[in-house]
């Protein structure tokens, strides 16, 4: 893990090794071996590999790490400033997640899809989702410079759509609009044909610290510049998730849609059609006649819509996610809404088949 990101920080050592008397003990004898060593500075800790720990990665897998432990690169080469240590850091919970949800990210168990001579036509339905890292993206050159500016962590291609990857960890993430607008229309084109048929659904996923950045990001206006992140039109649908088993949870469904259909069936089947008579976002009617929206995948654009319209039209309506998710949008929601929870460990019993 260090190897792919550059530097580890130290903070998310528990997400990687659960028990912290082992982690203690393979830390220290990591470093007693001269694999390892802790960076600490600008009150960021991390871990770093040594010249001997480079090599032996390069001798024992050098398809999965010769672009990230070799020449001038961001992972081999690193440099001081807090904000690419951070960047570093950002990388580093994206893979953590990525990790426990099982979707492969490595770069030698997948087809390599962003070069000149692309093995697109090798990969098939069955072998998503697959996660490409922006660098990888970044390797075709030329075709990118428009998109080099991007606050993306990669792209997670799954059946149904493509999702952009973010991180904004404890903070709003800086955010360049036109940037991220070019960025979607680059992986539409790009992205024809392989292998979804026609431009393919680009949509986005935001991951941060815990859930109370989802408020932050709601409320966000862009700060002072508006120069950080603000919910806009650059995506249509605007997933969020946090880096914990929850959200880890939450990224396994949505990649799989066939999941995401049989939850939709079972919450859909007392409830009523979705009305066209009914001017906003919705997609069922209660008894009384009231809108209901299925917000447990947190996709904040459709939230918002559903917020906004029954203001509006001075409605009532009802809200349907999962448990760890209520205390968030009844803090940022105003409209009158009655919600409805989703138990995370029944859903992971029932349809993931977890203990």
């Amino acid at each position: 893990m260090i190897g792919m990101c550059g530097e580890f920080p130290a903070d998310q050592l528990n997400r990687l090794i659960p028990s912290a008397s082992y982690a203690e003990k393979l830390i220290t004898d990591l470093k007693a071996e001269h694999l390892i060593r802790t960076h600490y500075r600008d009150a960021l800790r991390g871990y770093r590999l040594t010249k001997a720990a480079k090599e032996m990665l390069l001798s024992v897998s050098p398809l999965r790490f010769q672009c990230y432990l070799t020449g001038n690169t961001e992972t081999n080469l690193i440099r001081s400033e807090v904000s690419r240590r951070i960047r570093l850091h950002q990388k580093a919970e994206t893979y953590l997640t990525l990790l426990h949800a099982g979707i492969p990210f490595y770069p030698d168990v997948k087809p390599d899809i962003f070069c000149n001579h692309r093995e697109a036509g090798s990969i098939g339905m069955r072998s998503l989702p697959l996660f490409y890292a922006s660098r990888e993206i970044k390797e075709l050159g030329p075709e990118t410079t428009k998109i080099r500016n991007s606050r993306s962590m990669g792209i997670l291609m799954a059946p149904q759509c493509v999702y952009v990857l973010y991180n904004t960890r404890n903070g709003v993430l800086k955010w360049e609009y036109r940037t991220e607008v070019r960025l979607n229309a680059f992986l539409q084109h790009y992205l024809q044909g392989y292998p979804y048929n026609g431009h393919p659904q680009i949509r986005a996923i935001m991951t941060g610290t815990d859930m109370e950045m989802a408020f932050r990001l709601f409320t966000s206006t862009g700060g002072y510049k508006k120069s950080l992140f603000m919910l806009d039109t650059s995506f249509e649908h605007f997933h969020y998730l946090p880096n914990t088993p929850e959200g880890e949870v939450l990224l396994k469904l949505l990649v799989h849609p066939e999941i995401m259909e049989k939850l939709d069936n079972l919450l859909l089947s007392d409830l009523g059609c979705r009305s066209d008579s009914i001017p906003l976002e919705h997609d069922a009617t209660d008894a009384s006649g009231n809108p209901t929206l299925l917000a447990y995948d947190f996709d904040m654009q459709r939230i918002n819509r559903f917020n906004t319209g029954l203001n509006v039209y001075g409605r009532s309506g009802n809200l349907i996610c999962f448990d760890f998710q209520i205390p968030v949008l009844k803090k940022y929601l105003t409209a009158t809404i009655h919600f409805s929870s989703i138990d995370l460990c029944k859903f992971k019993r029932g349809f993931l088949h977890e203990p």
